[in-house]
């Protein structure tokens, strides 16, 4: 009985591999990928449709005139493009408008990141049942939307004497957005390993170096977010300035857009004009950061 001897390692293999002419996995992957979609594209041509259409019909309508807006509709070409619209936004105080916001954003922006900051800290470091009801108390301001509580707001602030201020502004609008804030915060804080923390601990670094050293450095797109955020609720605030301002210098944005509107009639290229000029600062804050962003609300859901 004559034994059949074994057939040679790369005969073996390439018995077992694909057929010769056959697409390997690669080369499958990448024709999948080169096929046309409709469906996606129909999709996302709906998408700019339905972004780009609006924007055009606001830069469009500000550069016509009232006449030329009412007769040619809000996608109608202008004939004789102006900037009258723009200067009469300027003339009707836009600059004093935007000035008295931008003091209200920057004080609320500081207010919300100093406190969200050094509350996440304690949040996530100390770890007692103390603060994680202290943290679930800040959570529940998520439920309280700022229409409910205005009049007891209304009359803390006659009782503080800060009526008709800018301060009545910034301390009710920091204070509602301060449990998002927090959220954020303590989950990008928790991302951070308890190795760093151990190891500054055997360099002999405390709580406050280990906080400015530490916390702080690897925080930033978390901070960044939450920035962005108080910038967006105090920049668009609309209640609080209606309810706790009079005077016409204590003015913010969202009240000054009414200067557009009068008895019988609304300027819509010059209320169109005053909001493009409106959203120029808050633009060029997401260019600078739109990458921290984006990583910080990516971390919000922690470990």
């Amino acid at each position: 009985m004559t034994a059949t001897s074994p057939a040679p390692a790369g005969q073996q293999i390439r018995s077992t591999g694909p057929r010769s002419g056959a697409p390997g996995p690669r080369k499958r992957l990448r024709s999948w990928r080169q096929r046309p979609n409709p469906v996606a594209g129909l999709g996302a041509f709906a998408w700019l449709l339905v972004v780009g259409v609006p924007l055009y019909a606001l830069l469009v309508a500000t550069f016509q005139e009232t006449s030329e807006y009412r007769s040619a509709g809000p996608l109608g070409i202008p004939s004789d493009p102006t900037l009258d619209n723009y200067a009469k936004a300027i003339d009707n105080g836009l600059v004093g408008f935007v000035l008295n916001t931008l003091v209200v954003t920057a004080a609320v922006v500081a207010i919300v990141v100093a406190l969200a900051v050094t509350a996440g800290y304690a949040i996530v470091r100390t770890r007692s049942l103390l603060t994680n009801s202290l943290f679930r108390a800040f959570l529940l301001g998520l439920a309280i939307p700022n229409q409910a509580v205005i009049i007891p707001v209304y009359l803390i602030i006659i009782e503080m004497g800060l009526y008709d201020s800018l301060i009545a502004i910034m301390l009710p609008t920091a204070a509602f957005a301060l449990p998002v804030c927090i959220l954020i915060l303590t989950g990008s804080m928790r991302d951070i390993s308890d190795d760093l923390y151990e190891a500054m601990e055997l360099d002999g670094a405390g709580s406050v170096r280990m906080f400015f050293r530490l916390v702080v450095p690897l925080s930033r797109s978390g901070i960044s977010t939450i920035a962005v955020y108080a910038a967006l609720q105090a920049w668009n605030g609309f209640l609080f300035p209606l309810i706790l301002t009079q005077s016409a210098n204590k003015r913010v944005i969202t009240l000054g857009l009414f200067e557009f509107q009068g008895q019988y009639r609304v300027d819509i290229p010059g209320l169109l004009a005053a909001v493009v000029l409106a959203t120029v600062p808050l633009f060029i804050v997401y260019l600078i950061a739109r990458r921290s962003l984006v990583s910080g609300m990516m971390g919000v859901g922690g470990k």
